[in-house]
């Protein structure tokens, strides 16, 4: 099978996050129990939700344009393990390119709610459609410092379903195990400092058959905040 090309993950000059140093990790934190990870008590948890607060709210911003809402879709597929459903974007995007993120973009003026939008653009993106989503519940907004105001909307996807890439935005989907993402033992910090300002993300790397999935930024902000929701 062939293997992912190395594709700028950044639009900074002379920035690559995968080549920042790690500055520290959370081996020391506990892992979302499985049983937690399965379809009822993920339901469950939205519905009865804890008293928590996320993590990670907002990244330190570097546009001066107006704030715009999006939304996301946080796509758990009912495999007998559960996975994320990711994509990464293609490298000519404006925003974020190169990047793996979840499905989703920007609210539009026809969007009923933010679920709309996260399943709208789910639909536009890679073909998944409505009819194998159930949405269970969403996530606090996460500022990214490109100034979108995104929901993550969390939804459960029954297995059987056909991805058409939008080739335009999408370069690739893929799948990595929930288990994974909701163990901090992979949930590595790093900081760096530009013009001045402290940025400081997690990654969660992932290696499958093409190779590494480079997972960081907005996308790792917001699953480190769904960990936080599942094990408060």
């Amino acid at each position: 099978m062939s293997q992912l090309p190395l594709t700028p993950l950044s639009k900074l000059s002379n920035f690559d996050p995968r080549k920042v140093p790690v500055v520290g990790s959370d081996a020391h934190l506990l892992a979302v129990a499985a049983a937690q990870l399965l379809p009822n008590a993920l339901r469950a948890r939205f519905q009865n939700p804890p008293v928590w607060q996320p993590e990670v709210r907002a990244e330190p911003r570097f546009t001066d344009r107006a704030p715009r809402h999006a939304a996301v879709l946080i796509p758990i597929v009912l495999h007998s393990q559960p996975t994320i459903l990711l994509t990464q974007r293609t490298a000519h995007m404006s925003s974020h390119a190169g990047q793996i993120a979840f499905p989703g973009g920007k609210v539009d003026a026809t969007d009923a709610d933010a679920s709309a939008a996260a399943l709208r653009e789910a639909w536009e993106e890679v073909g998944l459609a409505p009819g194998y989503v159930e949405v269970i519940g969403e996530l606090p907004a996460y500022v990214t410092g490109t100034a979108f105001i995104v929901t993550p909307v969390v939804a459960l996807v029954q297995p059987g379903f056909t991805l058409v890439h939008q080739p335009e935005e999408v370069a690739d989907a893929f799948e990595v195990p929930l288990a994974f993402l909701m163990d901090p033992a992979h949930h590595r910090r790093h900081a760096f400092d530009w013009e001045g300002v402290q940025r400081e993300w997690f990654s969660m790397p992932y290696t499958d058959a093409r190779g590494e999935r480079f997972i960081w930024g907005a996308t790792a902000g917001m699953l480190r905040n769904f960990y936080r929701f599942l094990c408060a």
